[in-house]
């Protein structure tokens, strides 16, 4: 699936920022990192950028901070990194329930939203044990289902691109985020 919303940002072709939405397991990251070395430009994970600075994963800034505390550390990082020109970033999957941040990444970049199902973030993350929401004792699938009613309609609200990323490689959706990007 592929979607584009030019309504939202007529001037895409001037924005020099790339930024990637969606939920965990989406492939944010890792298309991310493929992108800047296809596109020879910066990258960023918001994720990774708020433990480097706080010297602290992410789930322990969870446990100590609780989770409007991590918002409060997202927020502020990402309004500086995407003041930056020249960037890629992978951005938290639940970034977007700032106002402020969906403000922050619709005015300076082109938004990316990597859209998956359930079923492959269910896949993609059921190893992983740096993600503090999926730590908690409610069972995955549940978990997802509500994060999928509450953040894609905000995903959506803000994208200028959709791409599913579900049954394709990070180098094709790399390819076809490339593609649209020239033919704005």
């Amino acid at each position: 699936m592929l979607t584009y919303n030019f309504s939202n940002n007529k001037n895409m072709a001037e924005k020099r920022n790339i930024f990637l939405i969606g939920p965990m397991g989406a492939g944010k990251s890792t298309i991310g990192r493929q992108l800047a070395q296809t596109l020879n430009m910066i990258f960023f994970d918001s994720d990774q950028e708020i433990e480097q600075r706080t010297g602290a994963d992410i789930s322990w800034v969870f446990d100590v901070e609780g989770e409007t505390g991590f918002r409060k550390r997202e927020e502020k990082i990402i309004n500086e990194l995407t003041k930056n020109n020249g960037i890629i970033l992978a951005t938290g999957g639940g970034s977007i329930k700032s106002r402020k941040t969906r403000n922050h990444l619709s005015a300076r970049g082109v938004v990316v939203y990597l859209e998956t199902t359930i079923e492959k973030q269910l896949i993609r993350t059921q190893h992983d044990k740096k993600r503090p929401l999926l730590q908690i004792s409610s069972p995955p699938r549940k978990l997802l289902e509500h994060l999928s009613k509450e953040r894609n309609p905000l995903y959506e609200e803000i994208a200028d691109v959709t791409i599913s990323s579900n049954d394709q490689s990070a180098k094709i959706v790399v390819k076809k985020i490339i593609n649209i990007l020239k033919s704005c």
